[in-house]
């Protein structure tokens, strides 16, 4: 089968496509045809040599994918059958022909979605449905703030605080990204590289703060997060796009606040909490995407490249223009 691969970790011109051996499942696993994939962040972190597969798992990219059913691996339960269309939540593999996955992170696609669309829902969807649900216990009526709004995992939490009955704000850096997350739900927006979105946060909330930060951030916006934080607020923090360190007095200003700080992945977690977070959101989400009406969920494609185009794809992500998902299309 093809498969995205690179031989030394560096740029997006290290990346290109590679003939491997088609995988087979294992216990409980079935093999998926795959029709698309999506880009993350992680994805580049990998590239660049600074963020390896858990232990196990293949060092192809990809961490989700969509596409059809074509083999069951011995024990597995009877939940799906050869044909299926399906999409996939993935430690790694999906950029490539053919994945296995375990048959409890498989999902079913919603109705009236295409498999290019599905293939933006497993990772973001997920990790915002757990940040926002499982770790920061997101309530009807608080203020969330949301930081990269128009990314794949900020246009998903943007819709999902919206359902939740909470109130998004969000922050991305220009004014046709702030256009787009209010049109998906927030109900305010700051461009980041034009104003102090603490401030007008502050403005926003007539003094009282936000009680729930999402954040991939981190250490560049760490006293904003915490002066625009409310009295007994979560901040929850599940990236390092703004750097790892922090200087100053982070812990007496954490403190004052009565703020709690929780960190979150979710590629690293195991399986049996991965197929916990997919059952409930498979049972408490999935059904909004194909539901008519204003609650209704929408997976965000920017653009689609063919497999082929895979440096152009990564180079795009890097650019940091891209609103919502950038998709991967397989060849048949």
């Amino acid at each position: 089968m093809l498969a995205v691969h690179f031989d030394q970790p560096g740029g997006p011109e290290n990346l290109y496509v590679k003939k491997v051996a088609k995988p087979s499942p294992g216990e409980g696993e079935v093999l998926l045809k795959v029709a698309a994939s999506a880009l993350n962040r992680a994805d580049i972190l990998e590239r660049q040599g600074q963020y390896a597969p858990p232990p196990g798992s293949s060092n192809i990219l990809g961490l989700e994918a969509s596409g059809h059913v074509v083999e069951l691996g011995p024990g597995c339960q009877g939940h799906w059958k050869i044909g299926d269309p399906a999409m996939a939540l993935l430690p790694s593999g999906g950029q490539a022909q053919y994945v296995t996955v375990p048959e409890g992170l498989l999902m079913p696609i919603p109705a009236g979605l295409t498999l290019i669309q599905a293939a933006a829902i497993p990772e973001v969807w997920l990790t915002a449905f757990q940040l926002l649900h499982l770790i920061g216990n997101v309530q009807p009526g608080e203020f969330v703030l949301i930081h990269a709004g128009s990314g794949g995992v900020g246009t998903a939490a943007t819709q999902l605080a919206r359902m939740a009955g909470a109130i998004p704000l969000v922050t991305t850096g220009s004014q046709d990204k702030l256009q787009m997350a209010e049109k998906l739900g927030a109900a305010g927006g700051f461009n980041y590289k034009e104003e102090d979105f603490s401030e007008e946060t502050m403005k926003f909330t007539k003094g009282a703060g936000v009680n729930l930060i999402i954040d991939c951030i981190g250490g560049s916006y760490w006293e904003k997060n915490v002066n625009c934080l409310a009295l007994d607020g979560r901040w929850v923090l599940y990236g390092l796009l703004g750097g790892p360190d922090v200087n100053g007095p982070l812990f007496s200003k954490l403190l004052f606040k009565r703020g709690s700080l929780i960190t979150s992945l979710l590629r690293s977690r195991d399986k049996k909490y991965k197929e916990m977070l997919v059952k409930a959101f498979t049972e408490q989400i999935l059904p909004h995407f194909s539901t008519e009406g204003p609650q209704r969920l929408l997976p965000i494609v920017d653009r689609v490249y063919p497999m082929t185009e895979i440096q152009e794809a990564h180079k795009y992500m890097e650019s940091n223009q891209s609103m919502g998902k950038i998709i991967l299309e397989l060849p048949e």
